[in-house]
């Protein structure tokens, strides 16, 4: 059966289609523009899942939002793939970074694009704030300074779920040349085949 992806432009469902690329599993996607004004996802997407947030996919009459978990169930479908490596460290470190791309990264860099719109008093919280982030992005280039992906050798869906999060602090979180291993992951995961795919079929993407 072919997956629908609900893709939302500039958001978090750029990384389902990467993975759907990566496993070569194949799909369809319906394109959801945000509102010019608010920036926020359409009402329409409230038809295909009550909280109207992108991405959710549909399969064989399955409906399945959060990003995390539509990962998790692509593992499943595409047998394995891209799943836990089968070294224990390796594997605890998959699962790690998998739920630590929502949980704990993007929370504060969500949190500054928020107060990036508040005139004047925004700028000082974002200053406050930013050494919060910088902690983040400290600890993930003393991580990618001892391996090549996330979760060891090879990439895998803990390097799908960190993409968003880290072009999003690329774009308006901090991260430039002064964390070298993180710039060199990022440039690596874009120039992937799989990856310049997702987005010729995703339309326009402002954080590759």
């Amino acid at each position: 059966m072919t997956i629908t992806v609900h893709h939302l432009e500039n958001s978090r469902s750029q990384r389902v289609l990467w993975m759907l690329e990566e496993l070569g599993l194949p799909y369809t996607v319906k394109r959801y523009e945000r509102n010019k004004v608010t920036m926020l996802a359409p009402s329409e997407l409230r038809a295909v899942h009550p909280l109207g947030k992108s991405p959710v996919i549909e399969d064989d009459g399955t409906i399945i939002a959060e990003t995390g978990a539509i990962v998790e169930y692509l593992v499943e479908r595409g047998n394995g793939r891209l799943g836990p490596p089968a070294h224990r460290d390796n594997a605890r470190r998959w699962r790690f970074w998998l739920h630590y791309a929502e949980g704990s990264l993007m929370p504060p860099l969500l949190v500054k694009l928020v107060l990036s719109r508040v005139p004047i008093l925004g700028k000082a919280a974002q200053k406050r704030l930013q050494p919060m982030i910088d902690v983040h992005l400290d600890y993930i280039e003393s991580e990618l300074s001892q391996r090549p992906w996330f979760a060891g050798d090879d990439m895998t869906a803990a390097d799908i779920m960190m993409s968003f999060p880290l072009e999003a602090a690329r774009a308006r979180g901090g991260l430039d040349e002064s964390r070298p291993a993180t710039i060199a992951w990022l440039e690596k995961v874009h120039a992937r085949p799989a990856y310049q795919a997702a987005l010729a079929k995703g339309g326009p993407y402002a954080y590759a």
